[in-house]
């Protein structure tokens, strides 16, 4: 057996005679001393080697064994090359593999196993090629620091990782950077390809949402061959790489406040080959000096993206118009009455008259307060078109696609809405529909 990295494994054993192993073994177990992750084993020259927690054993636990019941066995400790694991440690989930380490670990260095430590363990993590990245629920007993530098390779070992890390919340603020310790390794960069696509980060600076591959392939589906983008909430490039290298936009205009999650975004540029193609604006978006340059604005941020919508007003082809993809967190408590954006009196009169005339729906949509918001929404946007042109433009909403549930009764959800001045609405319509890879209506 080889241990992680390719490197042999080394283990601390009782060796004594085949007639004094089970009275050893009784005596080893008593005490805690016996190491049930691997097998006893018999040596070339006939005496058997019984594996012992820990790096060595007491010369008074040596004693002990020779003078009650083995008065005439050797006793001796030997080092065990590449031992072979026991049937139960070959059958174990990663979970009680570290269990079983750990508790090895503790108890071999003297300390008493208990039910609190085990509850602390991790029971999920995030795998990052050879980096593990555990929770933040787990390891948070003091006894745990008496146990490192040794407990983070222990961990890691059993998890089958090289390097560990360990999340804390997310920090407040626009950059949603996380908090992560690194605790064993010497950086936090790793890479993923997510459906052909390279992404590689910085695990201690930038995240790395999962959850949103519905989205990322619904962006990869769409048809913008031909089209400008705008991304104002790009990070290290989650939408912006399958707009560029799927959806085939001819250029990207990505919005990134982080400097660690612009710096991520312009090495996956490079990786994929599309940084020719895209400029990384760094800074706050809502200072942008763009002006309309899009056919497309994304809007990627959570719990909210308001603070980003007059930005993608301005943004938006003034004589064309454009579609815009805002996501959303929208609340579906029973009772409690739904959150709407803030709106003029101007906005609130549009959003009326959609009610009424039913024109802002077409698709159905699955939940009344996904309706509600997104009504709302092509009111707000409305209202801030007319605001920023001096006349009136039409908002349509083409499709609200739910992206994943981020807490009972809370949807993440994004609308695709189009936005067209009068003057050309209705030849915009169409293509926007084929546009869009709405995917299942909901």
């Amino acid at each position: 057996m080889e241990g992680e990295g390719g490197k042999s494994e080394v283990i601390v054993a009782v060796v004594t005679e085949p007639q004094f192993t089970q009275h050893c073994r009784e005596y080893l177990e008593k005490h805690r001393l016996l190491d049930r992750r691997h097998r006893v084993k018999q040596l070339p020259d006939g005496t058997m080697a019984l594996p012992i927690l820990g790096e060595t054993l007491s010369e008074q636990h040596l004693q002990a064994l020779k003078q009650r019941g083995a008065p005439d066995s050797t006793c001796r400790l030997a080092q065990i090359l590449n031992p072979v694991p026991s049937k139960k440690s070959q059958n174990c989930s990663p979970a009680q593999k570290l269990c079983q380490e750990l508790r090895c670990l503790v108890e071999g260095q003297g300390h008493t196993w208990s039910a609190e430590l085990e509850k602390d363990l991790p029971h999920s993590w995030q795998r990052h090629g050879d980096l593990l990245l555990l929770n933040e629920d787990s390891f948070r007993a003091a006894h745990w620091k008496k146990l490192e530098p040794g407990l983070w390779k222990t961990v890691a070992s059993a998890l089958g990782g090289q390097r560990l890390a360990k999340r804390g919340r997310v920090s407040p603020g626009g950059t949603r950077a996380p908090k992560v310790i690194l605790l064993l390794g010497a950086h936090g960069w790793v890479e993923h390809v997510d459906n052909g696509i390279r992404y590689t980060f910085d695990v201690t600076q930038s995240m790395f949402s999962f959850g949103n591959i519905t989205e990322k392939l619904r962006v990869a589906s769409m048809a913008c061959a031909g089209e400008v983008l705008v991304d104002l909430y790009a990070g290290i490039g989650y939408f912006t790489l399958p707009f560029l290298i799927h959806a085939n936009a001819a250029f990207v205009h990505a919005c990134e406040w982080d400097p660690h999650a612009a710096a991520a975004l312009r090495k996956n540029l490079e990786l994929n080959g599309v940084v020719d193609r895209c400029c990384i604006h760094l800074g706050d978006n809502r200072q942008l000096k763009l002006w309309s340059i899009a056919d497309r604005v994304n809007l990627g941020l959570i719990p909210s993206s308001e603070e980003g919508w007059p930005t993608a007003c301005r943004v938006l082809r003034q004589d064309t118009g454009g579609i815009l993809h805002i996501h959303h967190n929208v609340e579906s408590f029973p009772g409690k009455e739904l959150q709407l954006p803030s709106s003029s009196e101007a906005g609130q009169k549009e959003q009326r008259a959609a009610r009424n005339s039913g024109r802002q729906t077409p698709a159905k949509i699955a939940k009344l307060e996904w309706q509600k918001w997104a009504e709302a929404v092509a009111a707000r946007i409305g209202a801030l078109l007319l605001q920023l042109h001096g006349k009136p433009w039409e908002t349509r909403i083409l499709h609200v696609q739910p992206v994943k549930s981020y807490a009972p009764h809370v949807d993440h959800v994004v609308l695709d809405l189009d936005c067209r001045p009068f003057s050309c609405s209705g030849e915009g319509v169409g293509k926007a529909e084929r546009s869009c890879g709405q995917g299942p209506k909901v």
